[in-house]
């Protein structure tokens, strides 16, 4: 399907994934990347198909110029950290929605006529159906669940005006190699500062379905190849949740340790705008013969197991 894509977003977790599954379709890549929190290291070294531009989605120029010759653009770049919006509430609507509409505008200017949106499940806000599916009238509770929001809909306005085939797909948190932000993260980077306490936001019950990275991808390239809409939404996640305190047991029995004590700052969510229950009605997207391989278990113990392999990721952080 793809001759010459372009990933922003590029060198980071989903993103190099998502590089990997597309050089070994044939396609050649450009990956745009300003590896604030990409790594150069999660790229293969040496591909004759691989371009990679060091450049700030905020630079509509640079990234008017480096998509090119590309027939179909994957925006995988954004800000992760969902909890920063109230400290700084700048950040989402720079680094996810003018970010966003700054990759369309380069699709545009260069004609392409597909384009990918790494977006979000925190765009359901507090939902009250459960699994949650694409067709929920959410309310927003979140500066970051509202600049994917707003994303969506700039991309279907200009798939509208400009006839591109639109993919949004909608996740929940993801795990495994090349992690570098989330619970498990957060989870070893407080032991590395005291091995004997854990401090947990909430109180442990929150719910969450997490996602392999390697059945995620899979996930998007299935929507891209079977569907048949001008404009699709994909929810991606996994059958099932589990609880914080069912991931702490997880992650600690993967390390190892026995002897923790558990300290919970208390509530049910884990800060302003934290939904205590996450899962997605797949339905869809398994109508096209898609469903998750690995166990949000195992997914869990082999991110424990990268990180342990790769400690300097936890040390750059």
């Amino acid at each position: 399907m793809f001759k010459k894509v372009f990933v922003t977003g590029g060198a980071g977790f989903i993103g190099s994934h998502l590089v990997d599954a597309l050089l070994a379709k044939g396609a050649a890549v450009v990956v745009y990347d300003n590896f604030c929190t990409g790594h150069a290291e999660f790229l293969p070294a040496h591909s004759p198909k691989l371009q990679v531009v060091r450049g700030d989605v905020l630079d509509l120029a640079a990234l008017k110029a480096a998509c090119a010759g590309c027939d179909f653009i994957f925006h995988f770049q954004a800000n992760a950290d969902v909890r920063g919006g109230k400290e700084n509430t700048r950040v989402d609507l720079e680094q996810n929605t003018i970010a966003t509409w700054n990759a369309l505008e380069a699709a545009r200017v260069n004609g392409v006529k597909g384009f990918a949106f790494a977006s979000s499940s925190a765009i359901y806000g507090e939902p009250d159906v459960f699994p949650t599916p694409e067709n929920f009238a959410p309310q927003q509770t979140s500066l970051y669940g509202a600049s994917k929001y707003a994303g969506e809909a700039m991309i279907q306005a200009y798939g509208e005006y400009f006839g591109m085939r639109s993919f949004c797909y909608r996740f929940v948190s993801w795990i495994g190699e090349r992690y570098t932000h989330g619970i498990v993260f957060d989870i070893l980077k407080k032991l590395q500062r005291d091995p004997h306490t854990l401090p947990l936001l909430g109180d442990g019950t929150q719910k969450k379905s997490y996602l392999y990275v390697k059945d995620g991808v899979s996930g998007v390239m299935r929507g891209i190849e079977q569907a048949a809409d001008r404009k699709n939404v994909f929810n991606l996640g996994h059958d099932y949740f589990i609880t914080v305190i069912e991931v702490v047991k997880i992650v600690l029995d993967e390390l190892g340790k026995q002897e923790v004590k558990l300290e919970f700052a208390g509530g049910t969510r884990g800060w302003v705008g934290d939904s205590p229950l996450v899962h997605l009605d797949t339905s869809k997207i398994k109508g096209l013969g898609w469903k998750p391989e690995t166990s949000i278990e195992e997914g869990l113990r082999r991110t424990v197991r990268y990180l342990k392999q790769n400690p300097h990721l936890l040390k750059r952080a």
